[in-house]
């Protein structure tokens, strides 16, 4: 169930996070700008914006101790956003710090390590840079994660350990790596990913099982567990020790996912609603979709096989039936009551377009309440995550 919905922009959201207490969202409206909103009681309203890129901005992450705001963007550079106080005019403004990434091509994903002290940035350069500030000369610098990568970096996410972490990439992998820095890093305690964690020791590598694109990655809230989510239409649970689970889907395939506990998480992408999956090691299946319209109407309709289900829909063809189908899944009809070809394109679902972001909003790692989404239709979403619709499409 959606407890509010903003439209913010009639142009695509690429990436959104919020300040620690929730009074500020930072958003990036497909631009080279960053917009940060306040919020007073229900509205929210544009308040600062951060310009110093030079390209789309692909990615923002808002630290939750530090307050620090990191983005990454198309021009290959990251920037460290401080909200310091202005001698002049006695207001806190945000003063940017550029991060040389040493990359030669786009920046794509950015995140914050849970301790705050470096973060990863994703590229297109076939290479992870992990960034962290060198107090003796006063700026960020970067480390380079490169081998065995083979094409661009999708997503990223970090262990609560602060030394592991995952990416998702073109190359068709989902990878664990240690990213321990001696001169930041104290010697982490073994895991179940390993023991010895040297810089760019690879801990796990596991493939797309039908060859897509890993869009996103998510550790587990203790870190045992890996997530991804690829362009297979597929969403892939890894117990290092145990077995890898897939989970395929009947419909398009997800572009980003969180964890919510230690046992569920919520994925979206180009089905433009958030689907909830739930399961352990001896199994995983959807629950349902968040999204309560379509849910409702998709149980209106009888149909029995949810997200993974055996319900092949896609395979079949024949006219009436893709008629039906694409009513019922999305919201769109190619003959009117009267008889005649319609123009309608509502979809069924609150966003109209591909969902690009998911982030926690409520709660705490293990037990997150409610989650906040945006996408390509310019829509903000908080959603209730217990409202899962059973059966959902």
């Amino acid at each position: 169930m959606a407890q509010e919905i903003h439209t913010l922009a009639q142009t695509p959201i690429t990436s959104h996070a919020f300040s620690p207490d929730r009074s500020r969202l930072a958003v990036s409206l497909n631009s080279n700008d960053v917009q940060i909103y306040s919020r007073k009681d229900s509205e929210l309203s544009l308040s600062d914006t951060l310009s110093e890129h030079d390209k789309l901005i692909t990615s923002i992450d808002w630290a939750p101790q530090s307050n620090r705001i990191v983005t990454a963007s198309q021009d290959r550079n990251a920037y460290v956003w401080q909200e310091t106080l202005d001698p002049g005019t006695s207001k806190l403004v945000w003063k940017p710090t550029l991060v040389l990434l040493r990359i030669n091509r786009a920046a794509t994903h950015v995140r914050w390590s849970p301790k705050e002290d470096k973060f990863a940035v994703a590229s297109g350069a076939r290479a992870i840079a992990i960034c962290s500030f060198d107090e003796e000369n006063n700026w960020w610098v970067s480390k380079l994660l490169k081998k065995p990568i083979r094409s661009t970096v999708l997503s990223v996410d970090w262990h609560p350990n602060n030394v592991l972490l995952a990416s998702g990439s073109a190359d068709m992998k989902a990878r664990v790596f240690s990213a321990y820095i001696k001169e930041v890093d104290s010697r982490p305690a073994a895991t179940i990913w390993g023991s010895k964690l040297p810089f760019n020791t690879v801990c796990g590598e596991y493939a797309s099982p039908a060859g897509g694109w890993v869009h996103a990655v998510g550790f587990s809230p203790s870190g045992d567990v890996l997530a991804f989510a690829s362009h297979d239409s597929s969403v892939n649970i890894v117990y290092p020790t145990g077995p890898v689970i897939n989970i395929r889907i009947s419909s398009l395939p997800f572009v980003t996912l969180t964890w919510t506990g230690e046992n569920t998480l919520v994925a979206a992408g180009h089905d433009c609603q958030p689907v909830v999956f739930s399961g352990s090691e001896g199994g995983w299946q959807s629950v349902g979709s968040l999204d309560t319209a379509i849910g409702s109407k998709s149980m209106d309709a009888g149909r029995g096989a949810g997200y993974g289900g055996n319900l092949g829909v896609g395979r079949l063809k024949t006219g009436a039936f893709a008629t039906f189908r694409d009513a019922d899944t999305r919201g769109q009809s190619s003959i009117s009551n009267s008889g005649s070809l319609s123009t309608d394109t509502q979809l069924l679902t609150l966003h109209q377009n591909t969902i690009t972001s998911i982030r926690a909003y409520q709660g705490y790692p293990g037990q997150v309440s409610t989650i906040s989404t945006t996408g390509v239709d310019g829509k903000l979403v908080i959603w209730d995550v217990n409202s899962a619709v059973v059966g959902g499409r």
